[in-house]
């Protein structure tokens, strides 16, 4: 009680006019904390809601694909281990001299040498969908560089568990 009676005391003494002035300035700072404890933080969720809707909207609908995927994956009429092992050894063809299938049982192994990404990505969904092939190991080692600066494609294996259902 003792302080605010001192304070009160001080206030009047000051002059009218720098009353005033301490007053505008206590409300600027009234209203600088009010903006950056209360609204800043608010529009700042404000503007990052709409791009964080449209990561989620997409991460949906990605979602949304993958559910379609897997119903048709569990649609499809079983697959004898034989129609499974020439669907298999049919996909590699198309890849060409650089790769080589080596099939042990239900375990199949692709061995493979500057083979670009983009096909080899291409194989393993074709082998998933028709031979229902799931990969279970990868040891991929990214190939030289050739003349030119151009990528040398991958080397590497891919096991593959064959198994009918």
């Amino acid at each position: 009680m003792k302080m605010l009676s001192e304070l009160q005391a001080r206030w009047r003494l000051v002059a009218r006019r720098e009353q005033r002035l301490l007053l505008a300035v206590l409300v600027l700072v009234v209203l600088t904390l009010l903006w950056s404890l209360a609204l800043a933080p608010a529009l700042a969720t404000l503007k990052a809601a709409q791009q964080q809707r449209l990561v989620l909207d997409a991460q949906w609908q990605q979602m949304q694909r993958l559910q379609a995927q897997a119903k048709v994956l569990q649609a499809q009429p079983p697959l004898s281990f034989a129609d499974a092992r020439r669907l298999l050894e049919a996909s590699v063809k198309p890849l060409g001299a650089t790769a080589q299938l080596v099939v042990a049982g239900e375990r199949v192994t692709l061995s493979f040498k500057g083979i670009s990404a983009d096909a080899l990505a291409q194989w393993l969904a074709q082998v998933r969908l028709n031979a229902r092939a799931v990969p279970s190991e990868a040891r991929l080692v990214r190939g030289a560089a050739v003349v030119g600066g151009a990528p040398g494609g991958w080397n590497g294996t891919l096991v593959l568990s064959l198994s009918a259902r």
